[in-house]
């Protein structure tokens, strides 16, 4: 009777032990982990490097950042000569001319006359305005606009396969079409 009893007690033990390592092993198995996989967002993003022309040394970055239909632009230049210079975007995105007139003209899809950006008498889409260079030729500027999309397909809002131009001289906001800005002196395509 004692070794029925042991073994009794033996299998309980048993039992019991397998018992807890299953509940052990269903609760293991119903933690689920999460992990966060990186979501989709709708933000983009081009950077772009400026190059010198007609024989300036002229040189900068240009970033824009599109996000919920707006578009930020931060340029940032150096080797300008000292004072006011006019940015602009122009029509095409080829810089291959040494005064980089192969760009085309100021974007212009509304064919509104050329102005200062935001005037109630019109401007181009690519009239940015003027940057300031200080004693050693750096300038910046930066805007925001709901006027611009990156890539977004409408002919009157897309920069995609556009230049910025940096001009030698002050955009003056009313001659036209181009402000009498002067020669082109820094470019940069707007691509992909």
């Amino acid at each position: 009777m004692k070794k029925v009893a042991l073994c009794l007690a033996m299998l309980c033990f048993v039992l019991t032990g397998c018992k807890d390592d299953k509940k052990k092993d269903s609760e293991e198995t119903t933690e689920v982990e999460v992990v966060e996989e990186n979501v989709p967002s709708d933000i983009k993003k081009i950077s772009m490097t400026l190059e010198s022309k007609s024989g300036s040394t002229a040189t900068g970055t240009v970033d824009f950042i599109e996000d919920s239909g707006v578009v930020k632009m931060i340029a940032t230049l150096s080797g300008l000569t000292p004072g006011t210079h006019a940015i602009h975007i122009h029509e095409k995105a080829d810089c291959s001319a040494d005064d980089g007139t192969s760009t085309g003209g100021h974007w212009n899809p509304t064919f509104a006359p050329h102005g200062k950006w935001g005037d109630k008498e019109g401007f181009h889409k690519g009239d940015i305005g003027n940057i300031v260079a200080d004693e050693n030729g750096n300038g910046s500027i930066s805007m925001k606009t709901d006027e611009w999309c990156i890539g977004c397909g409408d002919e009157k809002k897309d920069i995609l396969g556009k230049a910025i131009i940096v001009h030698q001289g002050t955009d003056d906001f009313t001659t036209q079409p181009t402000g009498a800005a002067g020669a082109r002196v820094s470019c940069g395509g707007i691509i992909e």
